[in-house]
């Protein structure tokens, strides 16, 4: 039933997804984190929430559009349920809004294996996670995917190499300007400090690293799948996974870098992940399989939301 509804691309797929997310979304502050203060907040919240819907239409027209999955939903229903396996990033404002001008900047670097426009994209995608680490200032570490991307393209043209640091210059001065006029030329100075802030009680609670290693493992399997599989399609493909297989690790390396407290970068990992799964999903051929593979991966993140439910 699952592949039925979500193997193809309908609007019921959308509605299905965002009113769940909605009814979740609120669920999961009023009774898990039990907010006391949600009340007074609610069109504030609201905004978040906003922002996690785009996210995961995002995540849907940036697999679409280039070409990178099936035409399926699969990726956007293992979006949604990853939020279920990771309540906690439901509220971390920062990396909700540092997610989003990831996926922008996704979306830019993916699509230069078009070769059109490429310095235009490699533009784009600099300025969107320079805008990303004014959330989280480790997200600057994503400009590696883009030297990476000019390296696997096109890295014969050395102007290439340069349009980075325009987007960086870019940024940086916006960024100072608007400071200047709010009286908070600080900011930057602050906010770029680069701090190691390991979670220790996090990762040391049985749960979440149970939860965290099996969630790698199961990735990285779903990776080592998709790999296999694109192994005799074309190049343009196998350069994307490249891309994303990256993402994915440093996606992983900011979960170990940034996870203080109340701060929850794992919501980068989504992204990446949910390609990795939606090609295992697609590389089963056995419709019965396929069937019982989905209606666990939406079970058993009820079954670990519900348990972390019952032992708060």
């Amino acid at each position: 039933m699952i592949s039925s509804i979500f193997g193809k691309t309908k609007p019921i797929n959308y509605i299905i997804l965002l009113v769940f997310l909605f009814l979740f979304y609120w669920f999961a502050h009023f009774f898990l984190f039990v907010d006391t203060g949600l009340s007074e907040e609610l069109l504030y919240k609201m905004g978040f929430l906003i922002l996690l819907m785009f996210s995961v239409f995002l995540v849907d027209f940036i697999l679409k559009r280039n070409k990178l999955t099936k035409t399926n939903s699969f990726a956007i229903l293992f979006f949604t349920m990853l939020m279920v396996v990771f309540p906690e990033v439901l509220t971390d404002e920062n990396a909700i809004w540092c997610n989003v001008f990831l996926l922008l900047a996704a979306r830019r670097l993916l699509s230069i294996k078009s070769m059109k426009n490429i310095k235009v994209k490699i533009y784009d995608a600099s300025l969107w996670i320079m805008v990303a680490s004014l959330f989280y200032d480790w997200a600057i570490f994503y400009l590696v995917l883009v030297f990476i991307a000019i390296y696997l393209y096109d890295p014969k043209n050395g102007r290439n190499w340069l349009v980075p640091f325009t987007g960086f210059f870019t940024v940086a001065m916006i960024a100072y300007g608007i400071l200047l006029i709010f009286d908070n030329p600080e900011f930057l100075n602050d906010h770029y400090q680069f701090n190691f802030q390991f979670n220790v009680a996090y990762f040391t609670h049985i749960g979440n690293s149970i939860k965290l290693v099996i969630y790698i493992l199961m990735t990285a399997i779903a990776g080592l799948v998709a790999f296999v599989k694109l192994r005799s399609s074309g190049s343009g493909k196998i350069i994307a996974m490249r891309l994303i297989a990256l993402y994915f690790f440093i996606s992983m390396v900011m979960v170990v870098l940034i996870s203080a407290d109340n701060t929850y970068p794992v919501l980068m990992t989504f992204f990446p992940a949910v390609i990795f799964f939606t090609h295992y999903i697609e590389s089963i051929k056995k419709p019965n399989m396929k069937e019982m593979v989905l209606i666990a991966a939406v079970l058993v993140p009820f079954l670990v939301f519900f348990g972390e439910l019952l032992n708060k």
